[in-house]
């Protein structure tokens, strides 16, 4: 029994004799801590006293987890950009320094989630298990680091990659008045890109929670959400959110372009964005310019739309498209806001309320719409055909208004508006209904070799099905030539001509000869009345009398 208690008294012993070797090898250290406090608090923003060394966009912790960045560093207090709920803050509140910039999590883990811009997930998914970080704010590539934009980016609508051709690499904006299908044609490019080995990135920037669900669920019903990250900054959230959200997604897409793949990305929309930046720059009393926008709204859009771009292939040959949409006012494309980002893209696509109206989707005017980069990384089966295309369009869209007023038209006139309706009817397009490369060429062959015009208006959509069901038909190398830069020989041409010809058999107007030998002998009789007419006014001799 003592032997025991002896054994237990020395495993106390040694026991406390470790712990007063730890004590005394321990020496507290002192952290300082930078802690201000809050002066005031505004809608979405906080003005914050003390805080001396804090640096331009620092991230600041405020109570209850909530983040915000120093945007204004002035000499007496800091102006705030505040990432969250605010409503629970007060004067008085502690705030406290985190010495590092905003990030955002990068990575494959994000495929298939939908996330805020500080990376919290919003699909309910649980939390991103994301490894890599990114800072938000990064610059871009520079000149030497860049590539020619030499492949294109299909983005499955006929309008678009005949007659204003993306390539990979490029930016180009899509404006148009509200309600014109500008998030049609950004989610129809992201649902073209499946078995396209593109990443894609939507960034939804203030926009109605019901839109955004709408497009996510559209997105998910097509399998697009197996290679797309969606970035949401809802209209209800406070303006910081809304204004850190596309350089977020950026940072998002570069992290798989810096990679080597090829990433596509939507601004939906960047008007919400430059409200929201206004907002808080009049908040902090940044003087006001054009429209009330501060005087550095191009630069907010610059450097963000400038980390687009391809690299070389000692880089990794990573691309980054960029697809930002405006909305206009009234068809004023001559806006501050939508010439700002004319002069910094590399083309624009208008749609155009008026054809929105008259039902021809995608409402794009051709007229108003060019792409001064895509046009090189076009495939040249494209190039030999969109050319011809796009003159003859032209010719129609001014011949039409010429015809609205009634005048008397010659044989060719007419023959370039038939032909003009026909390539306008091929040229629609239902949503979410993308056209693979072969049923474009081969529509487009159809539409320049004029085997559509003798078909009637009413039967153009089942003609254009007809031609598509037969591009099937094509021989494998014929589309092999499709995806690369070979161009077509006149054999081939006349290949797909002929497929597209018998396709058609059955939509071409039976010749009637003798109706029309009928209605010309019709015509022949009303002339003589006419003439009867003319003679009539011979009692003119009983005014004589």
């Amino acid at each position: 029994m003592n032997t025991a208690i002896e054994s237990l008294q020395s495993v106390f012993d040694r026991a406390f004799a470790g712990i007063c070797k730890v004590r005394e090898a321990f020496t507290p250290t002192l952290t300082p801590r930078e802690v201000g406090t809050i002066t005031n608090v505004s809608t979405g923003i906080a003005r914050v006293s003390g805080l001396p060394s804090v640096g331009f966009e620092e991230i600041l912790k405020f109570p209850g987890d909530v983040f915000g960045i120093a945007f204004n560093v002035d000499e007496h207090e800091i102006g705030v950009v505040l990432l969250g709920d605010y409503w629970h803050l007060n004067a008085g509140d502690e705030v406290e320094r985190t010495s590092r910039v905003m990030d955002v999590a990068v990575g494959d883990e994000l495929l298939g989630r939908v996330i805020d811009p500080l990376g919290r997930p919003l699909d309910g998914n649980g939390p991103v298990a994301a490894t890599n970080r990114l800072p938000i704010e990064r610059p871009a590539a520079p000149i030497m680091d860049r590539a020619p934009v030499i492949v294109p980016l299909q983005t499955g609508l006929k309008v678009i990659d005949a007659l204003i051709p993306i390539g990979r690499g490029q930016r180009e904006l899509i404006l148009g008045d509200r309600q014109t299908g500008k998030t049609a044609i950004a989610i129809d490019t992201i649902l073209n890109q499946r078995g396209q080995n593109v990443i894609c990135v939507y960034c939804a920037i203030g926009q109605r929670a019901s839109a955004v669900a709408k497009a996510v669920a559209n997105l998910r019903e097509k399998g697009a959400m197996d290679y797309t990250v969606v970035v949401v900054a809802e209209g209800n959230d406070a303006p910081g959110l809304s204004y850190i959200t596309p350089y977020a997604a950026t940072s998002i897409a570069e992290h798989f372009m810096e990679a080597g793949r090829d990433v596509l990305i939507v601004y939906d929309d960047l008007t919400q964005h430059a409200r929201a930046y206004r907002e808080l720059s009049l908040l902090l009393r940044r003087p006001p310019g054009r429209e009330a926008f501060p005087g550095d709204i191009f630069y907010i859009h610059s450097r963000l739309l400038e980390r687009a771009t391809h690299l070389r292939k000692e880089l990794g040959g990573g691309s980054l498209t960029a697809l930002p949409v405006i909305e206009t006012e009234a068809q004023d494309i001559s806006a501050y806001i939508p010439t700002n980002l004319i002069s910094i893209t590399d083309g624009q696509i208008y749609l155009s309320p008026s054809l929105f109206e008259l039902g021809v989707l995608p409402a794009v005017d051709v007229g108003k719409s060019v792409s001064r980069v895509g046009g090189q990384a076009q495939r040249a089966a494209y190039r030999a055909v969109a050319g011809d295309l796009k003159l003859a369009y032209a010719q129609f869209e001014e011949l039409e208004t010429f015809a609205r007023f009634g005048a008397r038209l010659d044989e060719n006139t007419r023959k370039i508006i038939e032909h003009g309706r026909r390539i306008r009817a091929c040229l629609k397009q239902p949503q979410s209904a993308p056209v693979s490369v072969r049923d474009q060429i081969t529509v487009l062959l159809a539409l320049t070799a004029e085997l559509f015009d003798a078909v009637p208006i009413e039967q153009m959509a089942g003609a254009e099905h007809a031609v598509r069901e037969a591009a099937a038909k094509i021989p494998a190398e014929v589309c092999a030539r499709f995806e690369t830069a070979a161009k077509l020989n006149d054999e081939d041409r006349k290949a797909i001509t002929e497929i597209a010809r018998l396709a058609l058999t059955g939509f071409q107007p039976k010749p009637e000869s003798k109706p029309q030998t009928q209605s010309e002998t019709q015509s022949k009789p009303k002339l003589k009345p006419e003439a009867q007419t003319e003679v009539k006014p011979k009692p003119t001799s009983r005014e004589k009398l």
